[in-house]
C-alpha cells in the first residue's frame, strides 16, 4: 500500500512537471567601482559584484491562455542575504494583453528608452532620474510586506502600451498614496519612440514625473543616436528635481567593440554644474563581455567601472 502511494504521488508530480515550463535565467557580474569623494570614511575604489537568478514558471490552457509566475533571487556585494529573495508575481497573457499582480514591473520604469543612456558594466547614467523615486520591479524584499501591484500591458506589432497601479500598503495602516503609471513605445523605420508618465511616484503626493525619448538607428548598422526629456518630479524634501535633457549615442568601432556616450543637462538647485557626461566601452567575448565607463556628475565628481559580465 505504501509503495503504491509513493508511486501514485511520483506520477502526479511528474505529470505536473511535464505540463509546466520552468526556467532559470540571470547573470553574474563583477567590476572595479571607483567613485570620487565617496561617503566619508569609505574607500573610493571598491569591488562590486552581483548574482541574479530569475525563476520563471509558465503553463498554457487548451484555450491558448498563458499563465505564469516569477520570483527573483539577487545578491549584491555587501548584502547579508536576508532580503535577497523578491516578492512573487503571477500573470496571465491572452490576445496581446498581459495582466500581472504582485511584484510587477511598473509602466514608468519599463518605458523602452528610459535607461538607454546608461554606460559601463554597472549600467549607470546621470542622464536618468536623479533619485529613482518611483516604484519598479523589486529584486529584493519590500519595505512594507503588503504592497500591491497591478500592471496591464498590450503589445501588437510595433506598439507596446502599459498601465500600472501600485498601492504601497493595501492594509491602509500607513499614510501613503497610490502610484499610477502609463507608458507607450513605438518602433517605426529605425526610429524608436517612448513616452511615460507617473503620478505620485513612490506613493508621495505631488511627485509627478514625465518622460519622452526618441532613438534613431542608422540604416544597415547598429549605430544610433537618442534624445530624451524628463520632468524629474520632486525630491523627498519637496524640492523640484528640475528637468533632465539627455543626448546619447552608440557607435560600433570594430566587429566586437561598441562605444557609448552621453551628455545630460539638469538645472536642479544645488548642483555644482548643470552638465554631466559619460563614456563607455563594451567588448564582446562571445557568451560574456567586458565593459567599462568613465563619468562626471553634477557634483563634478568622477566615477568609473570596469569588469566582466556573463548571462545565462
Amino acid at each position: 500500500m505504501k509503495k503504491a502511494l509513493i508511486a501514485s504521488t511520483a506520477l502526479v508530480l511528474s505529470a505536473g512537471v511535464a505540463a509546466a515550463d520552468v526556467t532559470i535565467s540571470g547573470y553574474g557580474r563583477t567590476a572595479v567601482d571607483y567613485q570620487e569623494n565617496r561617503a566619508p570614511g569609505e574607500k573610493e575604489t571598491q569591488i562590486s559584484a552581483r548574482v541574479r537568478l530569475n525563476v520563471h514558471a509558465t503553463t498554457s490552457t487548451d484555450q491558448g491562455v498563458d499563465f505564469g509566475a516569477r520570483v527573483r533571487l539577487q545578491w549584491d556585494q555587501g548584502d547579508d542575504g536576508i532580503d535577497s529573495v523578491s516578492p512573487g508575481q503571477v500573470y496571465v497573457t491572452a490576445s496581446g494583453f498581459t495582466v500581472a499582480i504582485g511584484n510587477v514591473g511598473t509602466a514608468y520604469d519599463n518605458a523602452g528608452l528610459l535607461y538607454e543612456s546608461e554606460v559601463g558594466l554597472i549600467s549607470r547614467s546621470f542622464g536618468v532620474s536623479t533619485d529613482f523615486d518611483y516604484f519598479a520591479y523589486s529584486s529584493k524584499s519590500y519595505a512594507t510586506e503588503d504592497r500591491l501591484g497591478v500592471s496591464v500591458e498590450y503589445a501588437v506589432d510595433a506598439l507596446t502600451a502599459r498601465f500600472s497601479y501600485i498601492d504601497p500598503d493595501q492594509t491602509g495602516l500607513t499614510d501613503t498614496d497610490e502610484e499610477l503609471g502609463l507608458s507607450v513605445d513605438y518602433d517605426w523605420n529605425g526610429i524608436a519612440l517612448s513616452a511615460a508618465a507617473v503620478k505620485d511616484g513612490a506613493g508621495r503626493d505631488g511627485n509627478d514625473r514625465y518622460f519622452v525619448g526618441a532613438y534613431y538607428t542608422l540604416p544597415g548598422t547598429e549605430n544610433g543616436v537618442g534624445l530624451s526629456f524628463a520632468d524629474d518630479g520632486i525630491d523627498s524634501d519637496g524640492l523640484s528635481n528640475d528637468n533632465i535633457v539627455t543626448l546619447w549615442g552608440d557607435y560600433t568601432v570594430a566587429p566586437l567593440t561598441t562605444l557609448s556616450a552621453y551628455i545630460a543637462n539638469n538645472g536642479k538647485a544645488g548642483n555644482e554644474t548643470d552638465n554631466a557626461f559619460g563614456l563607455g566601452a563594451r567588448y564582446d567575448l562571445g557568451g560574456a563581455y567586458l565593459a567599462g565607463s568613465l563619468e562626471r556628475g553634477y557634483d563634478e565628481n568622477v566615477r568609473g567601472d570596469f569588469g566582466v559580465r556573463f548571462d545565462f
